[in-house]
């Protein structure tokens, strides 16, 4: 029998609260019984929600006081970087929430953490496990369009999410974690990597919107190149409505997804299957998913740092934190094509 994971959570705010913990549940062997915040409010709430919990409001004080196999972190992404990094040092296997750093800097000194102590370094990329886009990912995996030559995933909404709530302010500046290439162009980036099995990104040219005083952007357009696929995104948080949709052509067909309903288009344009497959009512917070992120985390701890699972995620993040770095400054060049740090 596999022995029992004891894991925490840095930061139990409503994704924590709502998605992480009922993923973590999920797990026989897997158990959180630890909540670091150091909002008391969140404190209580740890209290609502987890059978003798144990909480603290100082993270340094939780990883000396109890012996822990594992740190989720879902705190502010500012908090990211420096929660991951204490908790590294201190001995712990690491599952960051998205955005797994702020800068390549940052993100390469974890590695680095990461690999001197022989710990799992990994990043909460869920939309991996959204049904139409497994669906899609299988599809093109039995060849049924052939070579993905070209693509697109357009992600609108009508404002950021948190907005009202505690996360409001955090997202009105890059230097907190704010703009939606970080909300949104993340998972957009890992999800085309993984689409194409695992290629990296190339180059990118990007335009930026940004609202009157603030420098996290709203809106970004950018087109990607992957060897043999050319791939373009639009992002946005003043669409009329909110609408997740991807186009993804081969030599053979094409495969369109709107919100979960998936259509395979032969290359003639005229025969469709409709291949959807049932997905939990749509909420921002994605707890229907975080059970297979979940599963891939402990898949990695049972197998270690040097697991296809752990080597493939970090490279999927790296890329993508990579990929937004060179967005940014293609932004600032009027949308110059820039090669990305691999």
């Amino acid at each position: 029998m596999d022995r029992l994971i004891r894991g925490a959570i840095a930061g139990f705010g409503q994704v924590a609260a709502r998605a992480h913990l009922a993923g973590w549940q999920t797990r026989r062997t897997i158990n959180v019984g630890v909540i670091f915040d150091p909002v008391a409010e969140r404190r209580h709430e740890a209290f609502r929600l987890i059978r003798a919990v144990r909480v603290y409001d100082d993270f340094e004080l939780m990883l000396d006081g109890e012996a822990l196999d594992f740190v989720d972190i879902a705190s502010p992404p500012a908090m990211h970087a420096d929660l991951a990094r204490i908790a590294l040092e201190a001995g712990a296997n690491v599952i960051v929430e998205k955005p797994l750093a702020l800068s390549l800097a940052d993100f390469d000194d974890l590695a680095r953490r990461a690999d001197k102590h022989g710990r799992v370094l990994m990043c909460v990329h869920n939309w991996k496990f959204a049904p139409p886009y497994v669906v899609a990912r299988m599809a093109i995996a039995e060849g049924r369009v052939g070579a993905v030559h070209s693509m697109s995933i357009d992600r609108l909404r009508t404002e950021p999410a948190g907005t009202g709530g505690a996360g409001a302010l955090w997202r009105q500046t890059a230097a907190s974690g704010g703009g939606i290439l970080i909300d949104h162009g993340w998972h957009v980036f890992y999800l085309m990597q993984w689409l194409l099995g695992g290629a990296a990104p190339r180059s990118v040219a990007a335009r930026l919107g940004f609202p009157a005083g603030s420098d996290a952007d709203d809106e970004a357009e950018l087109a990607i190149t992957f060897d043999g696929c050319a791939a373009t995104t639009h992002l946005s948080w003043h669409a009329p409505e909110r609408r997740t949709s991807a186009r993804i052509v081969g030599e053979r067909g094409r495969l369109e997804i709107e919100g979960d309903r998936v259509l395979l288009v032969d290359d003639s344009g005229k025969a469709a299957d409709d291949v959807s497959v049932a997905d939990a009512p749509d909420d921002s917070y994605h707890s229907a998913w975080f059970g297979g992120v979940a599963a891939e985390f402990e898949a990695a701890l049972r197998s270690g740092p040097a697991s296809e699972v752990a080597r493939r995620n970090r490279a999927e993040a790296r890329n993508c934190m990579a990929t937004i770095e060179a967005a940014r400054l293609s932004a600032t060049q009027g949308g110059a094509k820039l090669q990305i740090d691999g």
